[in-house]
């Protein structure tokens, strides 16, 4: 009898996880994505969009000695204006409600650097505004001030500090607020044996507070852009790693990780077309889903393809001693064909 159940084995229980995951909207853009994924030891998340909801929110203004609510607000609404971060569009959300004059209020000069902060000149004046670390290593800001900072920064919020010609103006603190499912989806990923980690550029007191609202194992502050890749390494050092993400910033992750996992409808252009695996929405609960998937169908390969060998083994050992008729090795050829199938079927129960 010729392999034709062992031809089979393969390429229809990868077909089938295929259909399963875009029947679930999960793309595997190759079969070896889809085989890969259900190796995975440890999932790196980044926090924006993917454990947070993505959309962050001004909660707490907090000007300096003579400074007022307004004049804090109005400048920091001039300076992130130009900025694309999700943390810069709820200052400017805020300026908005306020109703702010964006035409008035202008940066010019703007550079932002990723990760730390922007800078730009508005009506004169040079603005700096970002991180606790960045500004205090700009301009002197008394320990009081830190202080606040780092109170903000424990109860699961991220304090912006900005400063108008070397003298410092106050602290906007932003929270973006993890999603319903994240903690769920967390715990069913360590259920099957994996390890979480959550890769942000926050300071590490806003990040343990929000890891610890989600549930991870490890939590990974202050990476810079340019940083992650070198996370990503140092944990494939420890297991086959995936990395989710969504930021034009993570597309060179992407592609260093084991398997890159882009949120779909959250994601960019770049990071959608770095990743191994696109999400068509940005429910977490399906990472946990993807595993599963890939792991039934690998394990429906294994299957396929033991009990394939295996009959044809049987087979072929009869026919060398005349105890095989002709129904004995269609049966090994066609009949292990159609079990091979129906075997790869049982994938699309997989939820």
């Amino acid at each position: 009898s010729c392999a034709c159940a062992l031809g089979l084995a393969t390429p229809v229980a990868i077909m089938v996880g295929n259909g399963l995951g875009a029947k679930n909207g999960i793309l595997f853009k190759t079969a070896v994505s889809l085989e890969e994924t259900g190796k995975v030891q440890i999932v790196a998340l980044d926090k924006t969009g993917t454990i947070t909801n993505g959309t962050p929110k001004v909660t707490d203004i907090v000007s300096a000695e003579g400074i007022s609510e307004s004049e804090l607000l109005s400048l920091a609404f001039a300076l992130e204006a130009k900025s694309e971060h999700p943390l810069a569009k709820a200052i400017v959300e805020e300026g908005k409600s306020k109703k702010f004059d964006q035409t008035s209020l202008q940066a010019d000069e703007f550079s932002a650097l990723p990760g730390n902060g922007l800078e730009g000149t508005v009506n004169g004046h040079h603005i700096l505004g970002g991180s606790v670390s960045f500004i205090t290593g700009k301009i002197a800001v008394s320990a009081s001030d830190r202080q606040k900072a780092a109170s903000l920064a424990e109860s699961g919020k991220t304090p912006l500090l900005f400063a108008k010609d070397k003298q410092f103006l106050g602290i906007i603190a932003v929270a973006d607020t993890i999603k319903e499912d994240s903690p769920r989806a967390i715990k069913e990923l360590q259920n099957m044996g994996i390890r979480v980690v959550m890769l942000t550029g926050d300071n590490e007191r806003t990040a343990r507070a929000i890891g610890a609202q989600a549930g991870v194992d490890e939590v990974i502050a202050g990476v810079l852009p340019e940083g992650k890749e070198q996370v990503i390494r140092a944990l494939k050092e420890k297991g086959k790693t995936a990395m989710v993400g969504d930021g034009i910033n993570d597309a060179p992750v992407l592609t260093r990780a084991d398997i890159g996992i882009a949120m779909g409808s959250m994601g960019s252009d770049a990071a959608i077309e770095a990743a191994d695996v696109v999400l068509m929405d940005d429910d977490i609960r399906k990472i946990a889903s993807i595993v599963r998937i890939s792991r039934k169908t690998l394990g429906i390969v294994k299957q396929n393809i033991v009990f394939a060998l295996a009959v044809k083994a049987i087979v072929l050992v009869l026919g060398a001693f005349g105890m095989a008729n002709m129904w004995e090795a269609v049966f090994a050829d066609v009949g292990v064909s159609v079990i091979a199938i129906l075997n790869s079927m049982r994938a699309l129960k997989t939820e």
